[in-house]
């Protein structure tokens, strides 16, 4: 997981260099950099050689963008409609705090264990990054009674929040997951938001099966539901569900025709609490 954290970043340090990019993360290169994942080093040979793993890696590459811009603009949409407190759950090294522009009075909480959590700090104080929002870190297991831990760096479940998972329920098994919607629902009021990555239908057997041991996907083991939009409105929630074409094709990064495997690893979910 940690090694993750680190590879997201490099992907989206990569990203903010292109002519085009559908976001710019100015600290991602720092992070990467601290991770020794920086500059952009080329694949091992065994691994370069590999076609089904190019493709996988492109394919992960893709999706770890399309996500991020996805949750950009749902955070973004939720501070437009009022909302001032959001919560990222497995923050990582998400540098939204600092680079994303937040209106007066938001609070922004980045929930994750201990270790992430110093790793990022030091590299904040080594760049001087000063956040956009009021920031507060979480260290907190997901796992455990991690909102106790939240209300006391001063969350209020009364007032509506954007809650953001980003490549993070593909990693817990399912119970996991359940509890962790449960317990998310219980701390939200009306009107909050909420931002979802999900693993495909059958993305944890096709990308992990033969995935490098320790590689990001073969830890996988969490898959969307059958029905998402159902499974959410049984928590509470009205859900949209979208795939990974739609969007790149609404970002300007169609694929081509006809679909392939790459494209079917994930989906994203924007909800509302009732």
């Amino acid at each position: 997981m940690w090694a993750t954290a680190v590879e997201v970043a490099r992907v989206r340090a990569l990203e903010s260099e292109r002519h085009d990019a559908l976001f710019h993360d100015p600290l991602a290169r720092a992070f990467a950099a601290a991770g020794g994942r920086w500059p952009a080093s080329a694949p091992p040979a065994d691994v370069a050689d590999d076609a089904a793993e190019r493709r996988r890696r492109l394919a992960v590459a893709s999706w770890i963008v399309i996500r991020t811009r996805f949750l950009d603009d749902l955070v973004r949409q939720a501070a437009a409609s009022g909302v001032r407190q959001v919560v990222l759950l497995g923050a990582g090294l998400d540098s939204r705090a600092f680079r994303l522009e937040w209106p007066q009075g938001t609070r922004l909480f980045e929930v994750d264990t201990a270790a992430p959590l110093d790793f990022k700090a030091a590299v904040l104080r080594q760049e001087r990054a000063v956040a956009r929002c009021e920031r507060s870190t979480v260290a907190a297991d997901l796992r455990e009674d991690w909102p106790a831990a939240l209300a006391a760096a001063g969350h209020d479940p009364s007032a509506p929040t954007v809650w953001v998972a980003e490549g993070l329920l593909v990693y817990l098994p399912r119970d996991a997951v359940e509890g962790l919607v449960a317990r998310i629902g219980a701390q939200s009021a009306a009107g909050s938001r909420m931002g979802l990555t999900l693993a495909a239908r059958g993305a944890v057997r096709r990308f992990g099966a033969d995935a490098a041991p320790g590689s990001a996907t073969s830890l996988w083991v969490s898959e969307v539901p059958d029905d998402p939009v159902g499974w959410l409105a049984g928590h509470g929630w009205d859900a949209d569900d979208h795939t990974l074409r739609e969007l790149a094709t609404a970002y300007g990064r169609p694929y081509g025709a006809p679909p392939h495997r790459e494209e079917r690893l994930g989906r994203l979910v924007s909800a509302v609490r009732r």
